[in-house]
Formats: C-alpha cells, sequence, structure tokens
C-alpha cells in the first residue's frame, strides 16, 4: 500500500502527521478526554505500553495546559513505561522496563519522589493472531497485568484507562474492575474503527478493598476465562457502554478522497528497533 492510498483510507493516520502526532492512537485517548474529562486536577500520569509515545504527546499537551491555567500548583510530570525503546519527548521520563515487574512500579514512585500518580494510561495491545478467542484472553490478561501495577502507583480516588478486546467473557474483566473501581465505564473512541473489536475501558474512583495489599508475585484475580466463569445470571456486570468523539466528525472506516496536490507526509517518529528489522535482515541473507 503507497503512502498515499493509505492516507486516503485511514483518515485518522494521515490527520496524526499532519498535526505532529507520533500515532494515529492520540486521537483516540483525545476522543475518551472529551467525553470523561480525565485530565482535570491531574498533576502526575503514567503511560504504560507507551511506544511510539502518541498518548504520552496528548499527556504532555493536557497536562502542560493544565499548569498553563493555574500556575500555582505543582509542575507536571510524565512516565511513560514501555519493552521497546521509544524516541525521546520533550517533558516524559521513558522507563525502558517490564510493567510485571515490582522494579518497575518503585521506579515510576521514585521519578514522583514518593508520590503517587492521578492517572494511569495504557494504549498496549498483543500482536493478534485473528482467532478472536485468543486475542481477548491475551488482551485480558495485559490489561490485567496493568491493573496490577497500577495498584501500585495510582492514588485513591484516581483514573486507570486501558484497551480491552470486547468479547463474550469481557464480563469477567468488567467484575474485576470493579472490585477497585467506584465507576468502571466502557467507551469506543470514533477514532477507533467500526470494524474492530478494541474499546477502551475508563475506571473512575480508585478504591482497593480494605486491607488490599498490591504485589506482583501472584496473578491478579487470575480466574479462568472459560464456560465455568459463571459470571451469568446475578453475577453478570454489565458497564455504560459510550461513543466518544463528535458524531459529525471523520469516520475511521471511511475511505476520503485527497486534494490533487496533496503531497504524503512520512511518520513523525520511524520506528525503533522494530520487530520486523530482523526479519527483512534475515529475508535479505537468504536465511528463509
Amino acid at each position: 500500500m503507497g503512502k498515499s492510498s493509505k492516507d486516503k483510507r485511514d483518515v485518522y493516520y494521515r490527520l496524526a502527521k499532519e498535526q505532529g502526532w507520533r500515532a494515529r492512537s492520540a486521537f483516540k485517548l483525545l476522543h475518551l478526554d472529551e467525553e470523561f474529562n480525565l485530565f482535570e486536577g491531574v498533576h502526575r500520569a503514567v503511560d504504560l505500553c507507551a511506544a511510539p509515545g502518541g498518548w504520552s504527546q496528548v499527556l504532555t499537551n493536557k497536562l502542560r495546559e493544565n499548569h498553563a491555567n493555574h500556575p500555582q500548583e505543582e509542575e507536571p510530570k510524565i512516565v511513560a513505561v514501555d519493552l521497546q525503546a521509544m524516541a525521546p519527548l520533550d517533558g516524559v521520563i521513558e522507563i525502558q522496563g517490564d510493567i510485571t515487574k515490582e522494579s518497575t512500579a518503585d521506579e515510576i514512585i521514585a521519578h514522583f519522589e514518593g508520590k503517587l500518580a492521578d492517572i494511569v494510561v495504557c494504549d498496549g495491545a498483543p500482536d493478534v493472531t485473528g482467532l478472536h478467542d485468543l486475542d481477548e484472553y491475551i488482551q485480558a490478561q495485559l490489561t490485567l497485568a496493568a491493573l496490577n501495577i497500577t495498584t501500585h502507583v495510582l492514588r485513591p480516588g484516581g483514573t486507570f484507562v486501558a484497551k480491552i478486546f470486547r468479547g463474550k467473557d469481557i464480563t469477567l474483566l468488567y467484575s474485576q474492575l470493579k472490585v477497585f473501581f467506584s465507576s468502571v465505564t466502557c467507551g469506543k473512541p470514533r477514532s477507533s474503527r467500526n470494524s474492530s473489536i478494541e474499546s477502551f475501558i475508563v475506571c473512575q474512583g480508585y478504591n482497593p478493598p480494605q486491607d488490599y495489599t498490591p504485589s506482583m508475585t501472584n496473578p491478579l484475580l487470575d480466574l479462568k476465562y472459560d464456560a465455568q466463569n459463571e459470571m451469568m445470571g446475578p453475577n453478570r456486570t454489565i458497564v455504560p457502554f459510550l461513543a466518544c468523539g463528535d458524531i459529525n466528525g471523520y469516520d475511521s472506516d471511511r475511505t476520503y478522497p485527497l486534494q490533487t496536490s496533496y503531497t504524503p507526509l512520512d511518520p513523525l517518529v520511524p520506528p525503533i528497533s522494530a520487530p520486523y528489522i530482523t526479519a527483512v535482515s534475515m529475508k535479505r541473507n537468504n536465511y528463509f
């Protein structure tokens, strides 16, 4: 697929390059913020699975705007975590680490000088296989891993936002999140394709169970995602589902024509240590 074809078929991909975002996913967080006002009173933020940095850019812009409007309040601080290397971003502290390790949580808190975060966001997702049941299960486990480290670094009353894949067992994940948050809502940004099973869970009012002690040694609420999960009848949890973003805005599934004089732009930041680089090199050297 050429640059012009990709820009025509994915309007948010084109807008991301034109507006200086590292990834089209930046619009997803912006659309969620339109609905939930996520960043009001936020000074300390954590971006999990942050690469290539689109959501970190949104956090930087929003928190700086808050501070400009209220200069008497503490300066914003953002910590981004990912296993992959990420190009430096002004105003963002980057940690190349594993979100399943307690040392990573300790490092985040150290950067906040012992304080806890006001919001934790996670746009991480596995490499999908096309087997929906498997993809949904792996995504749910990634979300729980993000929730696990969140319980170490998020202040009471804080907010957690994460990507989910909606499937037949999603009510089990909802039930697990309801244990820790007073409000749980599922949002579908307009920039997220209707053909995609992805949505985003917005959890507000962090309130862990009494005497709960965060721990990385045991899986968090490790229940089975199968016919025996018993999330039926009175045990079933149903959360509100909201479409986020201007209903008159761009449709992410639509193809938009390009002007005759349109010149495709390169992405703002090319991939760093992309997984496919090794495969391309091996292919060129006739390893397979």
